[in-house]
Parts: C-alpha cells; structure tokens; sequence
C-alpha cells in the first residue's frame, strides 16, 4: 500500500485506462455496495476516453501506481464535474488518507476550471460522495450546493401489470426514437422557473435538453436506456407530449427512473403517478426487484409523491454550481 508522504497530482491525459483500472474497479465495488449501480459500463465508457488522451482530469500517483483520479467534461463554456476517487485499499491511511486525496484532486480541478477564461459555469452531482462530504471545499470555492434524495422502491411482491389510466382526451403509449424533440420542448417548459433548472441549465431550453436526451439515449452515466421501461402521454390525434417517464438499467436487478415530468398545464390529474407505477411494473417484466431515482430536497410535492407510492430515500448527495461573476 502507497504511504501519503508519496503522492503526486499529475495530468490525467498522460495515462491510458490500463493504468486506471485497478482504481475504477476499486471504485466499483463501491457503486455496487452503496447504490446497486453496475459500474462496468461507465468503466467501459470512460476506457475509451482515457485512451484518447483527451479527457480533462487528474490523477493522484504513489510511486507508480495510480490511487486517485478526477475528470470534467467540457460543454461549451461549461464543465461538468465527471468523478472523484481516490481507493482507499491503495493507501496506508485507508478512508482517511482516500478522503485528503479526493479533496486534493477536486481542489486542483476546481483551481483549473476557474482559472480557464472560456468557462462560465461549473455544475457537479458527485452521486457517490454522501451530502456533506464535500460541501466545505464548494463553498470556499463559492458554489451554491442543492441537497439531493437517491430514492429507492422495492419491487418484490408487487404486480407486473398495472391498470394505467389516463384522461380521455390523453394517451399513453410506450417511448419512440421518434419522440426526442417533443420530449425536449417538454422538458424546457416543464422545467422553467424549477430548482432543477439551476442544478442543470440544459433544462432551460429546447436545445439543451435535446443534448440531455441524447446523452441519456446514447450513453450509460445514468445506465443503460431502457425503452421497454419509458412512456409518454400525449394530447390524442398527434397533439404535443404532456408527461414522459424514463428508465435506465443501472444494474441486473436494479431499474432507474433517469426522467420524469409532467407540463404544467397537465398536472394534479394523477399523471405522475401513473407513469411510476407503470415504470415500476415495466421494470417487474425486465426482471428487477428494485427501482431508484434521484430528487432535489426543496422539491417537497415530488418527494410526498415518491413517498406515497413506496420510495424510501436510502443517500443524500449534494449537486453544486459555479457561475462566473459578471464583469462590468
């Protein structure tokens, strides 16, 4: 094991994934333990950026081993906070010594995207880190943190079917390729004026959650799309979307609600619940046994709403936003 008085920060892009790999793998047993997530995709995912030498990040080396990284990606003039970890079963000083090392690779990310004139913003959901864990260090680098709830609903002994219902003048019908604008044009407006909105600004408008679908589609951060676990509600007769649910697979026996929302002139007709039970029961068919999803703590309807339907919140976690100050 690697004693602290040896630790390096040096450049992510320098190392290639098999220098990673034991850290990632160490990482995800931990995905596994505290949240049931399957961390092989995104490790799978992340192999393939490391490789190009192109993601941002740092690294912490003891000797010659790797026991820590970090990583952004960058969109636009905005950086998105990836992941921070250090392993704890690589260090003398076990959770302790992990501990200083991912506050050292988060304080030297923070430093370099603050310190880039082309980035205006900085948004982080580090889901693994517990709220709290972290906040001290964001708020000396002057981030507004929002509490987040990772909800979780047992499915065991419940039905796999599901009498959904809907009012007349709606319809609901499983998720098409074809409904990616229409599900963006419902985010924006479901989302305007909503705490979420300042946690992700891609809800603020069309385009922005057109990329926030696809990267939900396309890519496995929040797991893998599942289409025969999403559903939409649209006005009948080839009317605009109104509700959308959608659900991921984190992990063999684990299903996870990646979005759902309901336009405003929609809601308190039951909609909401009525995707989540029949997401519940869709997941049932697909073989897991529980289902999560994640939500923002001044969020209090969607919360009694989660609530009331069988979720227990198992995590806290925080999210935090950097925006650069305006110059005169």
């Amino acid at each position: 094991m690697a004693t602290d008085t040896s630790i390096e920060i040096l450049d992510l892009r320098h190392f290639a994934a098999a220098a990673l790999q034991p850290v990632l793998e160490a990482e995800g047993i931990v995905w596994k333990q505290r949240l049931n997530w399957d961390f092989r995709a995104s490790i799978r995912l992340l192999a393939q950026y490391l490789d190009n030498h192109m993601l941002p990040g740092y690294v912490a080396l003891a000797g010659e081993r790797i026991v820590g990284y970090s990583f952004c990606v960058y969109e636009e003039t905005k950086a998105v906070i990836g992941d921070v970890y250090a392993s704890p079963g690589a260090l003398a000083g076990g959770l302790d010594a992990a501990w200083a090392i991912e506050k050292t690779l988060l304080t030297h990310l923070l430093e370099t995207l603050q310190n880039s004139p082309q980035v205006d913003r900085i948004e982080s959901q580090l889901l693994l880190h517990p709220a709290g864990s972290l906040t001290g260090l964001f708020h000396e680098a002057e981030f507004q943190i929002f509490r987040r709830l990772y909800m979780v609903q047992s499915l065991v002994g419940r039905s796999r079917q599901v009498d959904a219902q809907v009012p007349l003048k709606l319809e609901l019908r499983p998720w098409r390729e074809e409904d990616l604008n229409g599900a963006a044009r419902l985010i924006a407006e479901a989302y305007r004026g909503h705490p979420d909105s300042l946690i992700n600004d891609q809800y603020r408008a069309v385009h922005g959650a057109l990329r926030f679908l696809n990267n939900i589609v396309r890519y496995a951060g929040c797991g893998a799309f599942a289409p025969q676990a999403s559903y939409v509600v649209r006005q009948r007769n080839g009317g605009e979307m109104v509700a959308l649910i959608m659900g991921s697979r984190v992990s063999q026996e684990c299903g996870h609600i990646t979005q759902v929302c309901v336009h405003p002139e929609y809601r308190r007709q039951g909609l909401a619940r009525t995707l989540l039970q029949v997401v519940a029961a869709s997941f049932i068919r697909l073989g897991a046994v529980q289902v999560s999803l994640t939500v923002t703590e001044s969020n209090g309807q969607a919360i009694d709403l989660y609530l009331s339907e069988g979720y227990s919140c198992t995590h806290t976690f925080d999210a935090a936003v950097w925006q650069r100050p305006e110059t005169a």
